[in-house]
C-alpha cells in the first residue's frame, strides 16, 4: 500500500541514521505553512483501505486473527493476485492506492495509472519480495489479460471485505475523526500530530516516528492530509501520488472492536472504565496516552492499568521513565471474544 517514501514523487532531504534511539525514523519535515495547512480526510479512501486489509490479510497481528481466517475462508479465489502483489507491510506498488472519494474513481485511477509510474513500482515491489511474481510483469507490459484479471481481483476484493463491512469502517473513521479534531481544539496542532503513534516526537519543527524506513521527507509547505485507517495496525506510512502528501495512521479503535458483541459483555465484567482502557491497549501507550484520551487523572488511569495486570490482561514495561502498558494475549482474546472458546 503507501509507502514511507515514494521515489518519483516524495521529495527527500536525505536519509540519516537515528542518533538518538539507534533505530530507523521516518522524518516529517514541517514549515509554518505546512502546520497551517494540515487536514483530516473527509471520508475513508476506499482503494487504500482495501489494500490495507490485503495486508492486514497476511500480518499476525493477534487482534485480527479471527477477522483474517474468517475473511480468507469467504474470499473467492480471484481475490488471490492481490495478496501476490500487495506485501504484508503495505508498502507498494504505490499505483494501487489513490486518495479517491470513491471506489469506482479509485478504480479508475488504477487502470489509467501512467505506465513509467507502473513499471517502477512493480520494479520496487519485486526487489523487496523473495517471491517471484512473473505474471506482475505484464502489467508492465500493459498485457491486456493481466489488467483484466487485476481489475477483477479488486472489485472481489472490495465486494468482499469492504462492502459488507464499509458502515463500521465508516462509523470508525468518524470517530476517529471526531476525536481527533477534539484534541486538536484542545491542545493544538503538535500535540495533536505527536499523539498518532506510541514514540512520535517533535525536533524543532520537524515530526519523528519509529519507521522500518530511515527517511526523511519535506513537505515544502504543501501540508499533509491525516488519514486514519481502521485496518491498519502498524507504524504510519506516509503516501504521495499525483496529490498532496498523506499520512496513512492506524485509528484508535481497529475493525475487529468496532460494533464487537462482546465489548457490552466486558463492560459488565469488568466495569467500563477497565474495559475502554482495555480496548486502548490493543496497541502500545503510556499512563498520560490513556489519562488524556479518556480524560481520566493519572492516578485513577495507574489504578486500573494495575488491577488489568493483576488479572493477567495487560502487561508493562519501562523504557526510561516511560511506563508502557498493552494487551496481552489473554486480554485480546477477551476483546475479540476468543478466549476460552471450545469445540465440542
Amino acid at each position: 500500500m503507501v509507502h514511507a517514501f515514494d521515489s518519483l514523487q516524495a521529495e527527500l532531504c536525505g536519509a540519516r541514521t537515528d542518533q538518538g534511539k539507534g533505530g530507523t525514523v521516518l522524518r516529517l519535515c514541517f514549515t509554518a505553512e505546512d502546520l497551517l495547512q494540515v487536514t483530516f480526510a473527509d471520508e475513508p479512501a476506499p482503494m487504500v483501505e482495501l489494500t490495507v486489509a490485503i495486508a492486514a490479510l497476511q500480518r499476525s497481528d493477534p487482534l485480527f486473527t479471527l477477522w483474517r481466517q474468517r475473511t480468507l475462508h469467504a474470499l473467492p479465489r480471484s481475490t488471490r493476485p492481490l495478496l501476490e502483489l500487495v506485501p504484508a507491510t503495505a508498502k507498494g506498488p504505490l499505483f494501487l492506492d489513490p486518495l479517491s472519494r470513491g471506489f469506482d474513481d479509485g478504480l479508475d485511477q488504477v487502470l489509467s495509472a501512467p505506465t513509467p509510474f507502473i513499471r517502477t513500482e512493480l520494479r520496487r515491489v519485486h526487489a523487496a519480495s523473495r517471491r517471484p511474481l512473473p505474471w506482475t510483469r505484464l502489467l508492465a507490459d500493459r498485457d491486456r489479460e493481466a489488467w483484466q484479471i487485476l481489475e477483477h481481483a479488486v472489485r472481489s476484493t472490495h465486494a468482499g471485505i469492504l462492502t459488507p463491512s464499509w458502515d463500521r469502517i465508516r462509523a470508525g473513521f468518524d470517530a476517529e475523526r471526531a476525536w481527533r479534531v477534539q484534541l486538536l481544539a484542545g491542545q493544538g496542532i503538535r500535540a495533536t500530530l505527536a499523539s498518532l503513534a506510541p514514540g512520535a516526537r517533535w525536533l524543532g519543527t520537524t515530526l519523528e516516528f519509529d519507521s522500518t524506513d530511515d527517511v526523511e521527507i519535506t513537505l515544502n509547505g504543501q501540508g499533509i492530509t491525516l488519514l486514519p485507517s481502521v485496518f491498519w495496525t502498524g507504524r504510519p506510512l506516509v503516501g504521495r501520488y499525483d496529490q498532496p502528501t498523506f499520512l496513512l495512521y492506524p485509528a484508535v479503535t481497529p475493525l475487529p472492536l468496532l460494533d464487537d458483541p462482546t465489548t457490552n459483555a466486558l463492560a459488565a465484567l469488568l466495569g467500563r472504565t477497565r474495559a475502554t482502557i482495555l480496548e486502548q491497549l490493543t496497541r502500545p501507550r503510556t499512563t498520560t496516552d490513556l489519562a488524556r484520551q479518556l480524560d481520566l487523572a493519572k492516578s485513577s488511569v495507574s489504578e486500573h492499568t494495575k488491577a488489568l495486570r493483576a488479572a493477567h490482561l495487560t502487561t508493562a514495561h519501562r523504557d526510561g521513565k516511560t511506563v508502557w502498558h498493552s494487551c496481552t494475549p489473554m486480554g485480546l482474546g477477551l476483546l475479540t471474544g476468543s478466549a476460552g472458546s471450545t469445540k465440542s
